[in-house]
C-alpha cells in the first residue's frame, strides 16, 4: 500500500472516530463544563504526545514552535466554539455545521491567499450556505434572527477549523509533523485551561464523562491528530477536506442509532445541501489539483 493510500485511509478512519464522538461528548457535557472538558482532554493528550515523541523534540526549532502554536490557536478556537455550541444544539446539527469548514477552505484561500475560486466551488459554497439556512433557521422565520445560539457558536467552530486545516497543510509540508502536532496540542491545552478559568466550575466524575474523556483523549486527539499530521504530508488540503466531509454523516448515523435524533424534513434537506455543496466544491472544484501546486499557492 502506497503512503498516499495509507494517508487517505487514515484520514477516513479519523473522520469516522470524530463523527461518532459527537453524541458521546454531548452527553458528557451534562457533567462537565465545555472548556474544562477541553482542558482535561487536551492536557492529557499533550502529556501522552510529549512522552511518545520526546526524542523528536530534542531538535525542535523556534520556527516549528511558532508554526505549531499558530495551528494550535486555530484548533483551540474551533473546539471552544464547538463544545460551547454542542451544549445548545443537537449532535447531528453540530456535525453538519462543523462540516462547513470544508467549503470555507477555498473561500479563505481566495480571500487570504489570492487563490482563484472557480464556478464549481462557488456553486458548492452557495448550496452549502442555503443548506445552512434550512438547517438552522426554523420554518416560518425569515433571515437568521431565529438561529439557535448553539448553531451560531458552531459556525465559529467551522471558520476556525477551516483556518487550522489550511495552516496545517501549509506548515506540514516543510516541518516535522511530530513536532508540529505536539506543539499544536500543547498550545491548545494551555488556551483551554485559560478558557476554563472563566466558566462556572462543574465536574461530576460519572462513567459517561470518564469514558468520553478517555475516548476523545486517546483516540480522537492523540491518535487522530498524529494521524492527520502524518497523513497531510501526502495529501493536499483539498483531499483532506473531502475526506473530512464524511464526518457529519458518521455523526448523523451515530446520533440516530444511539439517541434516536431526527433532523426532520427541513433539517435533512439542509444537511443534504451542505453535503452537496461540499462535494461540488471538492470533487468538481479542487480535488484534481496537483498537491504541489496547491502547496505553492498557499505558501
Amino acid at each position: 500500500m502506497s503512503r498516499s493510500l495509507k494517508a487517505h485511509a487514515l484520514l477516513l478512519g479519523m473522520a469516522f472516530v470524530w463523527g461518532s464522538t459527537f453524541v458521546l461528548v454531548k452527553n458528557a457535557l451534562l457533567d462537565c463544563g465545555p472548556q474544562l472538558f477541553n482542558a482535561i482532554r487536551f492536557s492529557l493528550a499533550a502529556v501522552v504526545l510529549v512522552l511518545l515523541y520526546r526524542r523528536h523534540l530534542a531538535s525542535i526549532s523556534r520556527r516549528t514552535v511558532l508554526s505549531g502554536m499558530l495551528v494550535g490557536v486555530f484548533l483551540a478556537a474551533g473546539y471552544m466554539f464547538q463544545n460551547a455550541g454542542l451544549r445548545l444544539t443537537t449532535p447531528s446539527k453540530s456535525a453538519f455545521l462543523t462540516g462547513l469548514s470544508v467549503v470555507l477552505v477555498p473561500v479563505f484561500l481566495g480571500v487570504g491567499w489570492g487563490r482563484k475560486i472557480n464556478r464549481w466551488t462557488l456553486l458548492g459554497v452557495a448550496a452549502a450556505f442555503f443548506g445552512l439556512y434550512l438547517l438552522t433557521v426554523p420554518a416560518g422565520m425569515s433571515g437568521f434572527g431565529g438561529i439557535n445560539p448553539g448553531d451560531l457558536l458552531t459556525l465559529g467552530c467551522a471558520a476556525a477549523f477551516a483556518l487550522q486545516l489550511i495552516v496545517l497543510g501549509r506548515v506540514i509540508q516543510k516541518q516535522a509533523f511530530r513536532q508540529i502536532v505536539v506543539v499544536e496540542i500543547a498550545t491548545c491545552a494551555v488556551l483551554m485551561m485559560v478558557a476554563a478559568a472563566f466558566e462556572q466550575p462543574r465536574f461530576v466524575a460519572s462513567s459517561t464523562l470518564l469514558w468520553a474523556l478517555g475516548i476523545t483523549t486517546f483516540f480522537s486527539t492523540v491518535a487522530g491528530f498524529a494521524a492527520q499530521g502524518w497523513a497531510q504530508q501526502f495529501t493536499p488540503p483539498s483531499h483532506t477536506a473531502l475526506i473530512f466531509s464524511t464526518e457529519p454523516i458518521f455523526a448523523w448515523a451515530a446520533s440516530y442509532l444511539l439517541i434516536g435524533e431526527r433532523l426532520g424534513a427541513r433539517g435533512a434537506a439542509g444537511a443534504g445541501l451542505i453535503l452537496t455543496g461540499v462535494l461540488l466544491s471538492e470533487l468538481r472544484g479542487r480535488v484534481r489539483e496537483d498537491a504541489a501546486e496547491l502547496a505553492e499557492e498557499v505558501r
